[in-house]
């Protein structure tokens, strides 16, 4: 992977951070928002530097969080009124757009 500047770092967690509760926004949508090539940037920014971020509010294009995430992810998104159906959440209804307000 390319070297990650500090400035790639922080538009991503800016990005994440706006992202309000009850919606959610895919990896591919923040690279793009970020003008970074590639969703999995954003993926290794995330799990080096999100512990502070809703990083919830976050899933790859299918809706279905990773594995090793499913369980406390699901809640918290539900906590926010997001409900997942089969462990996949309905993106269409409650993707965020960057930019769109």
């Amino acid at each position: 992977m390319a070297a990650i500047t500090e400035e790639q770092v922080e538009r991503v967690r800016e990005l994440v951070a706006s992202i309000p509760a009850g919606r959610v926004s895919t990896y591919g949508d923040i690279a793009a928002a970020a003008g970074l090539s590639s969703p999995r940037i954003v993926a290794w920014i995330m799990r080096t530097d999100s512990a502070d971020l809703p990083w919830h509010r976050v899933l790859p294009v299918s809706g279905r969080p990773a594995a090793h995430l499913a369980t406390r992810q699901l809640e918290n998104l539900r906590s926010e009124g997001v409900l997942a159906v089969d462990g996949r959440v309905r993106l269409g209804e409650i993707r965020f757009a960057f930019g769109a307000d």
